[in-house]
């Protein structure tokens, strides 16, 4: 994470939010077999528990219960060039972003611990889709339903360290910032000039 404190981000009902609103990220681990990342989606199952599946022929998931691993989300990002800053020729180019890093130990589910990630996952994700009638397990032919569980892993993220980025010129003064943070608009890096305009 960047090491400037200006850019620290500890809010962490404000990261859970972060990573309740991506649902998906990327989990690294360290492996007989080298470093390995699984791109998954999660839920919150508590404060300081994510919840995640991984098909059970990743490389990496056979080495994951009671490891160590860190999963991080990345938001939005842009370069940022020294000319929208309007300060004058000393400034150089850099890169605005927002980014979460949860460092924590993996722990296998059972069963039914899967099953309740798989639908607490779906049910989050479909919610965000209505008016559409909410998919739920039901719905689906139980054999079918068994076969996928046979070809994956859930695991349990218990975390033990949270850091968090927010890159978004705090370091500037307030009308450059928001004079990037216009030409990112512009850009159509809508996403990252708001967080820009908002960076506390």
């Amino acid at each position: 994470m960047h090491p400037n404190p200006k850019f620290r981000w500890e809010d962490r009902d404000a990261i859970r939010e972060f990573v309740r609103a991506a649902g998906f990220g990327a989990l690294f681990a360290a492996t007989p077999d080298g470093p390995r990342v699984a791109h998954v989606p999660v839920v919150w199952l508590d404060d300081d528990t994510l919840g995640l599946h991984i098909a059970r022929g990743n490389g990496i998931a056979r080495h994951l219960d009671g490891a160590t691993a860190l999963f991080a989300v990345q938001g939005p990002d842009a370069y940022v060039s020294p000319d929208w800053y309007d300060l004058g020729p000393d400034e150089v180019p850099t890169w605005n972003y927002v980014t979460v890093e949860l460092e924590g130990r993996m722990v296998k589910m059972d069963r039914d611990a899967l099953v309740a990630q798989i639908d607490a996952l779906s049910a989050e994700q479909e919610a965000r889709l209505a008016p559409k009638p909410e998919w739920t397990r039901a719905k689906s032919d139980p054999k079918k339903i068994e076969a996928m569980l046979g070809a994956i892993t859930g695991y349990r993220l218990e975390i033990q360290a949270w850091r968090g980025t927010r890159k978004l010129g705090q370091n500037k003064p307030d009308a450059a910032r928001l004079s990037a943070a216009d030409a990112l608009e512009a850009q159509g890096r809508r996403a990252l000039a708001h967080w820009m305009r908002n960076p506390e």
